[in-house]
């Protein structure tokens, strides 16, 4: 099971992560976001730092230019698209980096999620699913009904991310899916927006053994 810890906003943060074994970590772009990196992390430190956690750049509705330019000056490992990125943006973003689409899940649904999904199948390589929502785009903090996921195909790696807490591992483990890739972590796991408490972190680390 690999875990992404999302909204770092510290290269000392970032550097715990690494020091945990923790497989991603998400780098917020997004200028509306409480969790935004901005100007808080040294661009060059972290493109120049040697570790195996891979870093994601996450995007909301940005320019192409804008997404590429942060790629190179943080050498991140890849992108995610959070916002509403047609099938021809990602495909244009993929052709360069590797590239996490995200989709919002309404948390009472009825519909399937495999209609969402049919045109970007060819245009990135990994799925998010996070939970819905009228305000913003992620951050609620809120579980959607995974039993939707369950009863698609999906045939894609991908993460569920959306209210996952620390005590939330037997939950995790529990959920079986053949393209279950990974966890994403965030709001639930802070002291304050960006700052993660680790001791929480791997509380959840300790109950996936």
């Amino acid at each position: 099971m690999n875990i992404k810890v999302c909204g770092i906003t510290s290269m000392k943060q970032l550097q715990q992560l690494e020091m945990l074994n923790i497989d991603f970590a998400g780098l917020i772009f997004h200028k509306d976001s409480p969790r935004y990196v901005g100007d808080k992390m040294p661009k060059k430190e972290i493109k120049a730092a040697d570790m195996d956690i891979r870093t994601i750049g996450v995007f909301v509705n940005d320019e192409y230019d804008r997404i590429l330019q942060a790629v190179e000056d943080y050498g991140l490992d890849m992108v995610q698209l959070h916002g509403d990125e047609t099938p021809d943006f990602c495909e244009a973003i993929s052709a360069e980096t590797e590239v996490i689409k995200v989709f919002r899940v309404e948390k009472n649904t009825k519909k399937s999620i495999d209609h969402l999904l049919e045109e970007y199948d060819d245009t990135c390589d990994y799925y998010l699913f996070d939970t819905a929502s009228t305000t913003m785009y992620g951050g609620t903090g809120e579980k959607f009904d995974w039993q939707k996921i369950k009863e698609s195909k999906i045939e894609k790696p991908f993460f569920i991310s959306g209210g996952i807490g620390p005590e939330d591992a037997a939950l995790v483990k529990k959920f079986k899916h053949p393209d279950f890739y990974g966890v994403d972590l965030n709001s639930h796991f802070e002291k304050e927006p960006g700052v993660k408490d680790m001791a929480l972190v791997l509380k959840f680390m300790h109950g996936m053994k």
